[in-house]
This record gives C-alpha cells, structure tokens and sequence, in this order.
C-alpha cells in the first residue's frame, strides 16, 4: 500500500515530535549527572554554562518539531533538493 502526502506529512511531524522528546530524555538525566559532577569536584560552577548551551539547542529542536512543522521542513528539503539539481 503506497503511502500519500497526508501520511507521509503526519509520519514527519510525529517523528519531529518525538526525536524532541528523545531529545529532552538525554538532556535531563546528563545535566544532572554533571550537577553531581560540577558540586562534588568542587572546580569551579561550570555546568550551568553546558547547560545554556545545550538548553539553547533544546529550545531551537523545540521550535522546530513544534512550530516550524515538518510541512514547512517539507518544503524547504524541496527547495535545497531543486537548488542543487541546477
């Protein structure tokens, strides 16, 4: 059975959605290792440096599973795949 846009469209947006997710489920449970890390080494307060970095990136895959969409994501693919066909 072949697949048409609409599927293919949802199957993108849940896939965006969830790799966010996946995304959260990393980012949780190393920050807090490296809290653990940053307070018993006792060098100095550098995890909440790694964590605004990655918090940023976090907050740019959120935009983009959530309001970009991958109907927008579609069709920028498009537009790079018709760029480098000329």
């Amino acid at each position: 059975m072949k697949e048409d846009h609409h599927d293919i469209r949802a199957r993108k947006e849940y896939e965006a959605i969830r790799g966010f997710y996946v995304h959260v489920m990393v980012f949780v449970p190393v920050m807090l290792m490296l809290a653990v890390l940053d307070v018993v080494g006792g060098t100095g307060m550098w995890v909440h440096w790694v964590g605004l970095g990655w918090g940023i990136g976090l907050g740019f895959h959120a935009y983009a599973a959530f309001v970009l969409k991958p109907r927008e994501m579609a069709r920028w693919e498009q537009e790079q795949i018709a760029k480098r066909a000329l």
